[in-house]
């Protein structure tokens, strides 16, 4: 079983990773002398404060104070846990993620459940060739091969307990798939196969390990009749028809209302993603996929919820919203648009396509093929268009009462637009359809932020500047000899400088980033933040030698200080022989001419 994954792993990752590598996929960067810059993905705003430096390997936000190494970021963008993280980087750079042994497992690892539920894939897989139903179905709706294998598309068996009997082969094994979500329990406390006579499409996350599965059902399949138990639920019927798609329930893993249908799938596609399409069925999905619109993705029966808006602006800079023209569907599409007002930062486009009545995506592009969805989607509604239709749709905008409603409902909606362009074109084209003036008209001009080094520049003393240059250049930790001369100096900062050169010269190699995730979590780790952003001009010989000159002027303050102590204990004649000998050594340091002792 994995263990803790050792230290010295992350040290060679971190040394092989790129920040810039990791961020600029992500989070569109510029170049800013040494540095690269952007407004911070964790917070809105309107002026760039987001720093990457590719010598420090950290990231650094001025106006949010968010900070840390690629793994950190990882973890805060696309919301990883550690581990996860480590693998993710690692498979980057072609890396196996080692783990240590004899160590306890991680309380949060569900190694088991991933494996059980990708067996529950290979199981549904595996049955799908033995359904004459199925197999028509998938005919029918002109799926092939590769398709099939691609979105791992399986095939629920008849019966209550198929899944239970195959895989539950141990009351621990039987526990895992309750947790997993894959069995349900009658009224008498019968435990049954919650998927049954379904087509399964295994739903997976970032890293492609399925955790969840959503299952549809087929007309042409014929219920197991025979299969019913006592206290267990009626199989589908004909007179009963089931609901068309089933989901799995919430679990460890599985939480719908952050998870996209196939954004894996599109991840595998698409080296460079520039749009994700938004549709409302799995196999509408699937039908874009095999024709060659390989952006499609689902949200998991419900509706766009905000993590769903993040999730799909991280991936991809715009997004289309695929929904019916009915009223149900423009109801879903609105929803939407109140999830991703928030998340409009400048450079991020959202659209709305409504396709026509008794169509969905499955029959349109099997009519028309991809290039007539492509057409469709070129004349796709921009969010700011069908903001301002759907609010003044029952409103007379040619009365003043009817425009001073649309600027009640417009304004509260507005205001959820992050600071950019948009936002103040949103608030122009209000004022235009309604002659009141918006917030962003009206507010007053943010002040000119300093650069980051003035604002954020500490008070140097030695200690702090010998710190903020081994956060300059950790190898500097290389040029000091044990012991430390200086280790007794009794001044703020001295335990942490010697801790920090004993970390480095243990473990020669590491960068700033890792450096500082070394403190992490401690009280002096938004100090070492701080003075990890402090800039020093020329070579790195130069900084070298400012930084072993510090040193010495540190020994040199600690032998006044020893030096000190000695002539006040021996005011009060209280030194022993050792003492003595010590203060003669250290007044002959200081040579005849200095006669403040004697």
């Amino acid at each position: 079983m994995p263990g803790l994954i050792p230290e010295r792993f992350i040290d060679e990752l971190l040394a092989r990773v790129d920040i810039v590598d990791v961020v600029q996929p992500r989070v569109p960067l510029k170049r800013a002398g040494r540095e690269w810059t952007a407004c911070c993905p964790f917070h809105d705003e309107r002026t760039p404060s987001f720093y990457v430096s590719p010598a420090k390997q950290f990231y650094h936000c001025f106006g949010c104070g968010a900070h840390g190494s690629a793994v950190k970021f990882l973890m805060e963008y696309d919301r990883l846990e550690f581990p996860d993280a480590v693998e993710e980087l690692a498979q980057s750079v072609g890396l196996t993620v080692p783990h240590e042994s004899g160590q306890a497992r991680p309380r949060e690892d569900h190694t088991d459940l991933y494996a059980l539920l990708d067996a529950a894939a290979g199981f549904y897989q595996r049955a799908l060739p033995d359904s004459a139903g199925a197999k028509a179905y998938c005919k029918k709706r002109g799926l092939d091969k590769d398709v099939i294998e691609r979105f791992r598309i399986g095939w629920a068996p008849g019966g209550w307990d198929a899944v239970k009997r195959a895989l539950g082969t141990s009351d621990t094994r039987v526990k895992m798939l309750e947790q997993a979500g894959m069995l349900s329990t009658g009224e008498k406390g019968k435990q049954y196969d919650r998927f049954r006579e379904r087509l399964m499409f295994p739903i997976l996350d970032r890293r492609g390990r399925v955790i969840a599965f959503g299952g549809r059902v087929i007309s042409s399949a014929l219920p197991a009749r025979d299969s019913q138990e006592p206290g267990i639920p009626a199989l589908p019927s004909h007179k009963s028809p089931p609901a068309k798609y089933l989901n799995s329930p919430e679990t460890p893993l599985f939480h719908k209302g952050r998870e996209l249908f196939a954004l894996w799938q599109v991840r595998q596609a698409n080296t460079k993603l520039e749009r994700l399409i938004v549709v409302e069925g799995y196999m509408d999905v699937v039908s874009l996929h095999q024709a060659g619109v390989t952006q499609a993705v689902a949200t998991l029966g419900t509706a766009t919820t905000n993590e769903h808006a993040e999730l799909l602006f991280r991936a991809a800079p715009d997004v289309f919203f695929c929904f019916d023209g009915d009223r149900a569907g423009r109801s879903a599409a609105w929803r939407a648009l109140e999830s991703v007002l928030p998340r409009m930062r400048d450079g991020r486009q959202a659209f709305f396509l409504f396709l026509p009545e008794g169509e969905d995506p499955d029959t349109l592009i099997r009519k028309e093929g991809k290039e007539g969805f492509e057409a469709r989607l070129k004349s796709a509604t921009p969010l700011s268009e069908y903001f301002y239709a759907y609010l003044s749709h029952d409103v007379n905008v040619a009365t003043l009462d009817g425009r001073a409603r649309l600027a009640e409902h417009a304004k509260p909606l507005l205001a959820k637009l992050p600071d950019g362009a948009f936002r103040d074109l949103m608030y122009a084209e209000l004022e235009k359809r309604t002659g009141v003036q918006g917030g962003a008209a009206s507010a007053a001009p943010p002040t000119r932020r300093q650069t980051p080094q003035l604002a954020n520049a500490p008070r140097r003393t030695l200690v702090r500047s010998a710190i903020a240059m081994l956060l300059a250049d950790p190898a500097l930790a290389q040029e000091v000899t044990l012991p430390y001369a200086f280790a007794t100096l009794d001044k703020p900062g001295i335990p942490l400088l010697t801790e920090m050169l004993d970390f480095l010269q243990e473990r020669p190699g590491i960068n700033t980033a890792l450096l500082l995730e070394r403190f992490a979590g401690r009280e002096e780790s938004a100090a070492l933040q701080k003075l990890a952003l402090t800039e020093f001009p020329g070579e790195p010989e130069a900084l070298r030698t400012v930084f072993v000159d510090a040193l010495a002027k540190l020994t040199e303050q600690t032998s006044q200080q020893r030096l000190d102590s000695l002539v006040r204990k021996q005011s009060e004649g209280a030194l022993d022989e050792s003492e003595k000998n010590e203060l003669r050594g250290l007044l002959a340091a200081q040579g005849a001419g200095n006669t403040k002792w004697r």
